[in-house]
């Protein structure tokens, strides 16, 4: 290298490498040691299959992990966590390129590559105290919710801040003791170098052999912390998405229910989880999202996605010692509900899939709630009274209200619409469900729809009187094994009637029969009637010609839009509509409230907290619409009943938007 070659002057202090490269040992085997108590931990856990798909993994790694794209969705922590993220990158990038070489004598760190990445790690190391000091702000300050501060948080952002600004003073000492002659492009520590400029030279040396020891001893604490800390996340995070599944809630895992063996379904005791479903614990930062956007904790009731994840995690790390060793027999061990969870938290989750859909990491909630259920369902017999008869009525009528089948001859009576027994040679088999089947108020939905159909010339049946439930609200009240009964009966008589192609018009039975029933072999092409309609007015099939001139508003029903991403149909329906004014509540798309009646809590009464369906409907009304519209009958029922609650029924209507088209068409 030439004495005009740009390059760092006092670097590392080569007489001490002995001691470095010992404390480094010592520091990776610290962080190894950490790494591999948590991993044996996760594998007490079932077995279970992970990932579904690498490339989806890698994909939600580069979306989430290096992107940020979900994280950035909340702009104040986004922007927070985006800074000490990319500080961390641009430091280990400056860190490696010291490494090279100092230790391996490799020339790297040198030239316009040594001046472009020493102005990086001023800017970045900028953005990294920015960061902790808005972390602080959130956590200390205004107390944000969702937040919940414990002694590792703090801990956590001293280690951070001290090892940025010893960094920094280590930077201003070696520009005030060698006079680099390249300190322009360190601006901040030429700035931090002016703090040092009445000292002598022998100070000057033995406060930056001082700083340097204490920056490296800061580094090398930080790193064998990791696996101990808050700092875990930085490996679990990126693991927990590269092993997820994509919308996880949206397809519960099935039980084998014909094998005899299985003396134990859904889960009781921590052991009974997956490691899979034990990592999520250690995956979890306790950001918060999940519980600010949980709309059972918002309206008072015992239930927080992430007090749920962290006192699993925290019961799983005080019984792990004891169970790797065998020392707790199964019989003995605590009992998840009520021992560490309590019933009603794992009754009051509507299954509305918030928790997952906000989750930066991607932990799971959904599922375990499930599987604590099926163990209280199947295992315990213990489940809420009202389901008994909701059991029951699925069991002897094919659905929840107990309604003898041959009601479902109304649509072949008033309609005129033939069954598919009188031909299977049509398009669409038109799943009714058993809301828009059995229930007086859905049933003028299931009517608007067959209308619009006709009109369109849409080739299509329904089963009438064969039609039996899909077992949504079973599965996901824990009830397994009837769930299995309707769903395999339901794919041999619709394999044997030919039908390949599906319209529903409740999400819960699109979602099903889309996402869960292929696990049974049922494989259909599901369409709901939101996209149906919106494709058919697009096509000039239907033209809504009358005007309703009237302010609207659209609420995105969960099953409908977080779990099938179907936000943009709906919509289009309304906008096709002419002098309807849609206004967007606060929560919307995928931070949409739910009604309240997801996850089988249509069929349970609420006794904790404030209705759901009420809060809904508030942030309804607080946009002025005079008409609420939905896609999804359980969402109607519970606006229906959210508005007379309200004692607006009068002056603010609700509806299905295929009600509304229908009006417009005709």
């Amino acid at each position: 290298m030439t004495p005009m070659t740009p390059s760092r002057p006092l670097g590392m202090y080569h007489e001490s490498y002995l001691i470095m490269w010992a404390l480094m040992l010592v520091t990776f085997a610290i962080f190894g040691k950490g790494v591999y108590d948590r991993y044996r931990i996760w594998k007490l856990g079932a077995p279970e299959k992970r990932p579904e798909s690498w490339s989806q993994g890698i994909a939600r790694f580069v979306d989430n992990t290096l992107l940020h794209l979900r994280i950035l969705r909340e702009t104040v922590p986004g922007m927070m966590h985006l800074l000490l993220f990319s500080a961390f990158v641009v430091c280990a990038i400056g860190t490696l390129s010291v490494a090279v070489t100092e230790d391996l004598n490799i020339p790297l760190f040198y030239g316009w590559y040594y001046l472009i990445l020493s102005l990086a790690l001023d800017i970045f190391g900028v953005f990294a105290l920015l960061g902790i000091g808005i972390a602080f702000w959130r956590r200390y300050l205004t107390k944000t919710d969702g937040l919940d501060n414990q002694p590792t948080d703090l801990n956590a952002l001293m280690l951070l801040k001290a090892i940025f600004v010893t960094g920094f003073l280590l930077e201003g000492l070696r520009i005030a003791l060698v006079g680099d002659p390249w300190f322009m492009w360190n601006p901040v520590g030429w700035l931090v170098s002016l703090l040092f400029a009445g000292m002598g030279k022998p100070a000057l040396a033995t406060a930056h052999v001082v700083t340097w020891w204490v920056h490296l001893l800061l580094s090398f604490g930080f790193i064998a912390y990791i696996p101990y800390s808050k700092f875990f996340h930085i490996l679990t995070g990126p693991l927990n998405q590269v092993l997820a599944k994509d919308k996880a809630c949206a397809a519960m895992t099935p039980l084998d229910m014909e094998d005899e063996s299985i003396e134990q379904f859904g889960v009781a005791q921590i052991q009974q989880f997956t490691w899979k479903q034990l990592l999520d614990g250690d995956a979890c930062i306790r950001c918060g999202r999940c519980e600010v956007n949980c709309p059972a904790h918002l309206t008072g009731k015992p239930l927080s996605p992430k007090k749920l994840t962290q006192d699993l995690n925290n019961h799983l790390y005080a019984q792990a010692p004891a169970l790797a060793k065998g020392e707790i027999k199964e019989e003995d061990a605590k009992m998840l509900v009520p021992d560490v969870i309590e019933e009603e938290t794992v009754w009051a989750c509507t299954t509305c899939g918030s928790c997952e859909a906000q989750c930066p990491v991607f932990v799971e909630h959904v599922g375990k709630i499930v599987d604590m259920r099926r163990n209280l369902q199947m295992m315990e017999s213990n489940f809420p009274h009202e389901l008994k008869g909701v059991f029951t009525g699925m069991e002897r009528h094919g659905n929840p209200w107990g309604i003898g089948r041959s009601e479902a001859d109304w649509m072949k009576k008033e309609l005129g619409v033939q069954t598919l027994a009188e031909n299977n040679e049509v398009e669409y088999l038109y799943f009714v469900g058993c809301a828009g089947t059995f229930d007086e108020r859905n049933r003028k939905v299931s009517t608007a729809v067959i209308k619009l159909l006709q009109k369109a010339g849409v080739s299509f049946a329904v089963l009438g009187k064969d039609q039996t439930c899909c077992g949504d609200s079973a599965r996901r009240l824990g009830n397994e094994y009837l769930y299995q009964m309707l769903a395999t009966g339901n794919i041999e008589q619709w394999n044997e009637l030919g039908v390949k192609k599906i319209i529903t018009s409740c999400p819960h039975c699109l979602n099903t029969i889309k996402n869960e029933y292929p696990q049974f072999g049922g494989n259909f092409e599901v369409i709901h009637h939101a996209v149906l309609l919106a494709q058919l007015v697009r096509e000039g099939k239907l033209k809504p010609q009358k005007e309703m001139k009237m302010a609207c508003t659209y609420h995105d029903s969960c099953y409908l839009g977080r779990y099938n991403d179907i936000y943009d149909q709906p919509r289009a329906v309304i906008a096709a509509i002419p002098g309807l004014a849609a206004k967007e509540m606060e929560r919307n798309h995928d931070k949409g409230f739910c009604c309240g009646a997801g996850g089988g809590r249509m069929w349970l009464e609420e006794t904790i907290g404030k209705r759901i369906n009420v809060e809904r409907t508030e942030q309804a009304l607080a946009t002025g619409a005079e008409l609420v519209l939905t896609a999804c009958p359980y969402c109607l029922t519970m606006f229906d009943d959210g508005t007379k609650t309200k004692n607006v029924d009068e002056t603010v209507k609700t509806k299905d938007i295929a009600e509304v088209l229908l009006e417009s068409v005709s």
